[in-house]
């Protein structure tokens, strides 16, 4: 595989968060229980929109996915984090880097197109509500959530191709603790414009399609809330689309900070890619279960539900 894009490296050094034992056991603990409690929040709530009938609508669809999403996006990444710090090891092979690069991108982008599908169903929901039923049918909640696998595919493809056209002759300390474009292009031994070019107009397009369409639909939605007679209904509107808003601005803050931008690595990279990495699959079910009651109650029902069964 090397060979083909005439690339001599085998293998990336990864950049580690400290080289005395007593701080690689505090990050490694760190980083565990973090994950584990990322895990544990999105499967409580896919768990509990499928157990709970009464969360069986588009929002709560979409949101289930988001916690799939989140999983599988915080897996690209701390797990190769957690055997690294534990082995003493900083090293992933090219065909392990290139994968991890391509998931990272398939899951990110997946869950660009989802946030903004969910502006949508607010908007129709808010905007539209006596439509909602009829335009947001399980038929086509399932086609826009194949939509947003096609692009994140689309979207991660183009990264990995480009990236793996550029030869890597040396040497191979990759600034970052994960394999991404940026870090990627800067080892590379030839000039990389044209391809780093192609990989910020490919981010580009979709990050701003996507920000216009959720901009328009916000901007749609809050006009539409002030306008609402009832005092209940604007709270429960401005409290749903807040949990969103706030995953939005975790979620693409850090992300067009990076990659909308010529590929120059900045020494505080590394603190946003472990914020949108790691903390941010963390955040969102936190999020949604604190600002949404409906989620709080279909907790508190599958958590008795647990306990029953325990008991008996």
């Amino acid at each position: 595989m090397a060979s083909k894009n005439q690339s001599t490296v085998t293998e990336f050094t990864l950049s580690d968060f400290s080289s005395s034992l007593e701080s690689q056991v505090t990050f490694f603990s760190l980083f565990l229980a973090l994950y584990l409690m990322t895990l544990f929040g999105n499967i409580l709530i896919m768990a509990s929109v499928h157990v709970d009938s009464r969360l069986h609508s588009p929002m709560y669809y979409f949101l289930s996915k988001l916690s799939f999403l989140d999983m599988c996006y915080s897996t690209v990444t701390i797990p190769k984090m957690l055997t690294n710090t534990l082995l003493g090891s900083k090293t992933i092979t090219f065909n392990q880097c290139m994968s991890q690069l391509f998931f990272l991108h398939l899951f990110g982008g997946t869950e660009c197109f989802l946030l903004t599908v969910m502006a949508y169903d607010r908007y129709v929901a808010i905007c539209h509500p006596l439509r909602y039923h009829i335009v947001m049918t399980q038929r086509f909640c399932h086609w826009l959530m194949a939509s947003t696998w096609i692009g994140g595919f689309l979207h991660s493809f183009t990264q990995a191709f480009l990236t793996y056209q550029l030869p890597f002759c040396g040497p191979n300390n990759l600034n970052y603790f994960f394999c991404d474009v940026h870090p990627l292009s800067a080892l590379s031994c030839s000039d990389t414009l044209l391809i780093d070019s192609f990989i910020v107009a490919n981010s580009g397009m979709i990050g701003l399609s996507c920000f216009v369409v959720l901009l328009f639909s916000y901007l749609i939605i809050i006009k539409t809330i002030f306008k609402m007679h009832s005092a209940e209904g604007r709270s429960k509107a401005f409290s749903t689309c807040a949990s969103h808003l706030m995953v939005v601005i975790i979620f693409f803050g850090p992300s067009v900070f990076i990659y909308l931008r010529p590929p120059v690595n900045y020494s505080v990279d590394k603190l946003l890619s472990f914020l949108y990495t790691v903390l941010t699959p963390l955040l969102n079910p936190i999020i949604y279960t604190l600002r949404n009651q409906e989620m709080k109650n279909a907790l508190k029902k599958l958590t008795k539900g647990f306990e029953t069964k325990f008991k008996t």
